[in-house]
This record gives structure tokens, sequence and C-alpha cells, in this order.
């Protein structure tokens, strides 16, 4: 029992002695490979590193940008008297060392600001740690791409906008400076309108959106809408589109003309049908009016009466009635 309980202790000490920084550190840095960077601007170059002698404060640390072929010639140093003229006062670091960040800042870019860069990581000795090292990542340095010109936004959205109903705009541009985002901005909207948000693409890129929504009329239709990117460093870029509208259907306009023909049709059939009957009753009272008018009067035949039975009787108004006939 006591041999496993050592034995556990043991392997205990190994797994946390093999999980430390101390033992697990090693030198190495993750910095970008290659970014844009906007002439006149600003550009952040993210940088992280790891070293051997576990976990130090920044106050142990001491850390240096400089020109890949040669480490004295610095872009970035806190001591600024070492940094060349050419870049004193427009850089520094955002991170702090003690945690492992050594991600670079550089303002107004100038345009032989291309590189490469590389990052350079000291230990610094104390009164009771007289160790020393330094350790330059020249294997992962930073290249830019100078931008003359700052790029256009990008403006998505539905090719029509439909009257009277909410209409979504979405402006969007890329950067590489996080610390000091583009601005943007519309030729149209109120604050309430406007939704700002922020992401990160990749490593290093940057992008900025705005989203712009609003109730379009009708006399909006043909009408321009702008998206401007005000860049730190005063650089300004613009999209402008054109909004073309889609009236609402509006039912009322087809409804009441049909319900009005509707109407009209049934009181004209209504009409018609009372002007038929009342043309054939006067028809048939007016055919029987003349028949009764017009008629011969029935009267007994003389053939009746036998005038030759050898009767005496002679009926003399009888023959004056048919006399007259």
């Amino acid at each position: 029992m006591d041999k496993k309980r050592k034995m556990m202790k043991i392997f205990c000490l190994l797994l946390a002695a093999f999980s430390s920084p101390v033992f697990a550190g090693e030198w190495k840095a993750k910095i970008a490979k290659e970014l844009n960077a906007l002439v006149t601007s600003c550009v952040v170059v993210p940088c992280s590193f790891t070293h051997p002698h576990g976990n130090l404060p920044t106050s142990r640390l001491r850390g240096t940008w400089h020109l890949s072929k040669n480490s004295t010639e610095r872009i970035y140093d806190e001591d600024n008297s070492n940094v060349m003229d050419s870049y004193k006062e427009r850089t520094q670091l955002l991170g702090l060392l003690g945690q492992n960040n050594c991600t670079l800042e550089i303002v107004d870019v100038k345009d032989y600001d291309n590189g490469p860069f590389c990052f350079q990581i000291e230990i610094v000795q104390t009164q009771t740690d007289t160790s020393s090292e330094k350790h330059s990542f020249d294997n992962n340095c930073v290249r830019l791409k100078m931008l003359p010109d700052p790029p256009k936004p990008t403006m998505t959205s539905q090719k029509v906008a439909i009257q009277d109903h909410p209409y979504t705009v979405t402006c969007s541009v890329t950067h590489t400076c996080p610390s000091h985002r583009p601005k943007l901005t519309w030729s149209r909207g109120t604050a309430n309108e406007v939704t700002h948000m922020f992401r990160e693409l990749q490593f290093g890129y940057w992008e900025e959106l705005s989203i712009l929504t609003f109730i379009p009329k009708e006399d909006d239709d043909h009408s321009e809408l702008t998206c401007t990117a005000k860049f730190h460093g005063e650089r300004v870029s613009s999209t402008t589109r054109t909004v073309f509208i889609k009236r609402a259907e509006n039912y009322k306009y087809v409804i009441v003309p049909t319900m009005v023909g509707i109407v009209t049709a049934v009181i004209f059939g209504a009409l018609c049908s009372f002007v038929i009957k009342k043309y054939k009753t006067s028809t048939v009272n007016s055919k029987c009016g003349t028949s009764n008018k017009f008629s011969k009067a029935r009267f007994p035949s003389p053939k009746r009466y036998d005038l030759d039975d050898g009767d005496d009787y002679i009926n003399t108004a009888d023959l004056n009635i048919y006399g007259n006939l």
C-alpha cells in the first residue's frame, strides 16, 4: 500500500512538472505575416509569444521591435533614445509583456514603413536573479503592404425597397487598425436608425459595420444613399448607390372599383328585369283590349228558326235585326 501511495505521489509530481510552463514553455511567437497599412493612418500588428522562463512580470521583460536585417535598428523600444529617428513617437506596445502580448501599433504610417519588422524579447536581470537572455524571432517577421488610398466601403441591401416597409442597408469596410477604428456615417438616417458593429475577420484584419434601417416613402424613389468611411489620419472614402422604391399594393384601389362595378351591374340588371316585365304585362293587356273591341257579336243563327214548318207566327223583331246586319 505504501509503495502504491509513493508511486501515485511521484506520478502526480511528474504530471505537474510536465504541465508547468517552466518545462513546457519555449521560444515561440505568433505574428501576422503580412498586413495592409494605410499611409498617414495607423496599423496594428498582432503579436503573442512564449518563453521557457515561466510566468514573469512585465518588469522582468523587455521587448523591442527592429528591422529584420539589423536588431540595432529599432522601431520600438521602451527607451525612446534607442529608437530610430524616423520612428520616434510613432510606435508603441498595446499589450503587456507579462501577459505574453507583444502587439505593436504604428501611427502616421509612412510609405516606407513596409518592413519586415521582427520582435525581440529580453529577460531582465534583478538583484536576486542575475540570469539574462535575449531571443529575436527573426523567422516570424511582418511585412506591410502600403495603401496610398483608403479602401471604399461596401454597401449591401435588397435591390428594391418596398414603400412603407422597413428597408435595411449594410455598410462595411476592412481595416488593420482596431485601436483607431474607422467611423462610418450615412447621408440620411437618425441615431435610432443606425447600428454600429465590428468584428475580427482573420488574424490582423478587422471589419467595421454600420446597419441603417429606415421606412422608405414614395419620394425616396431614385434617391441616392451614401456611406462614408473616415479613417484615422483624416483619410476619407465613400460609396453611393441609388434607392429604387416599389409602391406598396393597396387593395382598396382594387376592391372599391370592383364593388362599385358589381353593385352597378346588379342595379342595372334589376332595372332591366323590371322594365322587361312591365313591358310584357302592358303588351298582354293591350292585346286583350284590342280583341274585345273589334270582335263581332255572336247572335243566334236564323237557321235555328224553321219558317216553313207551317207555323204562321213570324218574329218580325228578329227579322229586323238580321236585316240590319
